[in-house]
Order: C-alpha cells, then structure tokens, then sequence
C-alpha cells in the first residue's frame, strides 16, 4: 500500500463528530457524549459557545477539561467565550456580558457572594481554537463569507468575526446553495429548529438553552463522514394543563 493510498485510507476512517452549542448545559451534554459513546479513534469537535445562559456554565467547563483528558477533543472558541475573557480582562462592561446571559455564568462561579474562576478554566477559554481544519471538513463557530472560498475568508476576516457571523445562513444562500468553499463547513452559532445539513454547510447549533420553546430545545451532534444526527432534549416537559391546551389546539 503507498503512502498515498494510506492518507486515502486514514482521512476516510477518521470519524468527527461535531457538537453544537452547549450554553451551561451540563446534563444534556453529559446524556449526549454517553449517546454518541465515542471511541478511543474518533475526534470530537466542539463548536463553541460552553458558557452563559444556562445554569451551569461552570460544571460545562470541569466537564470539558475532564474529557479532554479522556478523548480527542478539538475546543473552538465561541462568542460567549470571547465576551467572557473580555469581561474578565476588563474590556467589556457588565452590562453588555449581562445582555448576552453573563449573570448566569457569574452565578456558576459564585459562592457564598465571592467569584471564583479557577485559573485553569480561563487557561482552557484561552486555548480554544478559532477553527479546525481538516482534510474535508472546516469546522468553526460563527461561520464564513458565502461568496469567498476558505483561504480567502481566513485572510480577511478576524477571529471577532469568525464567531459572530451568520450571512452564510441567509435564505438566499441556503437556497441556492452558492458557497464558494471548497470543503464542508461545519459551525453553530445561529439556533434552528432543525440541523441543516447541505452539501457545503453543516449548522447544527438547536438551541439547547433554549428549552421552553417548542422548536428549539435540543443539543445536537453530526457525525462525519456518514452525516448521522445524534440528539438530546432539553426541553422542559409539559404540565398537564398544556397537553390539554395543545390537544383543544389541533
């Protein structure tokens, strides 16, 4: 076997499996990892977005370290994470961490009224990457310029602005599936109802956090190369005055 048909061979077994935005969701992703039961040989790649919103952003984090430890686990750096360590670098104002679901995490980190952010979770933050490349796939939080091909966007955008952006999930892109990427880009960010999954675009951000709305709710897993869905509910179970209502409604 050459050496060429081996890296062939090697790029079709590895197994990704992609995970999206997880928002201080520590028992949804502790029931989505023993789902997806990964092996020793597969590469789990989070997509961002660990902290704010829910209620256990700190519990997130312990987790994440600890599995790292355990698998092969790629980290990318999500919004929430670059609004976090901004925060605590004194370059972003309370108000505008609390606007985006920061007093939930300060909370995870508080006890007793004191704030204690242990030392090795900024270092975990800090190492988050902006993206993950691999030989099919491009893996990152926010998303990529639909009308540039990959090298190009990495050239001009920042990482600020690789974790906010959403223009690639425009309806006019979606639709015409016009991007001009030359592999799969794969990234969270934006909730949907449901996973989209398309030639070139990947987004399986379902809103987790989200668990009072009917059609968000959910944390998402995409294996790769075969595409399959693996999902947990998160959504809040509905009393019985609800299932009530919602039978009269149909």
């Amino acid at each position: 076997m050459t050496a060429q048909t081996d890296e062939h061979a090697l790029r079709h077994e590895t197994r990704y499996v992609a995970i999206g935005d997880i928002h201080g969701c520590l028992d949804p992703l502790e029931r989505l990892i023993e789902k997806i039961n990964p092996s020793p040989t597969d590469i789990l790649v989070f997509l961002g977005d660990y902290v704010d919103r829910g209620p256990n952003s700190k519990g997130v984090i312990d987790y994440l370290i600890d599995l790292k430890m355990r698998r092969n686990a790629v980290f990318l750096l999500g919004n929430h994470e670059v609004l976090m360590l901004d925060f605590l670098a004194g370059l972003l104002s309370p108000s505008d961490w609390e606007r985006n679901g920061g007093v939930a995490t300060l909370e995870s980190y508080s006890e007793n009224g004191a704030l204690d952010i242990p030392d090795s979770h900024i270092e975990f933050l800090q190492s988050c990457l902006p993206y993950y490349d691999s030989p099919d796939y491009f893996f990152v939080h926010g998303g990529l310029k639909p009308h540039r091909g990959i090298e190009e966007n990495l050239r001009r955008m920042s990482t600020l602005e690789l974790v906010w952006e959403r223009s690639h999930l425009e309806e006019p892109h979606v639709s015409a599936e016009d991007y001009k990427w030359e592999k799969t880009v794969v990234c969270g960010h934006t909730p949907l109802a449901q996973p989209l999954v398309l030639d070139k675009l990947i987004a399986i951000d379902t809103g987790c956090v989200y668990s009072h709305e009917s059609r968000l709710g959910r944390l998402t897993a995409i294996s790769l190369p075969d595409r399959s869905i693996v999902q947990v509910d998160n959504r809040a179970p509905r009393t019985v005055a609800q299932r009530l209502f919602a039978r009269f409604q149909r």
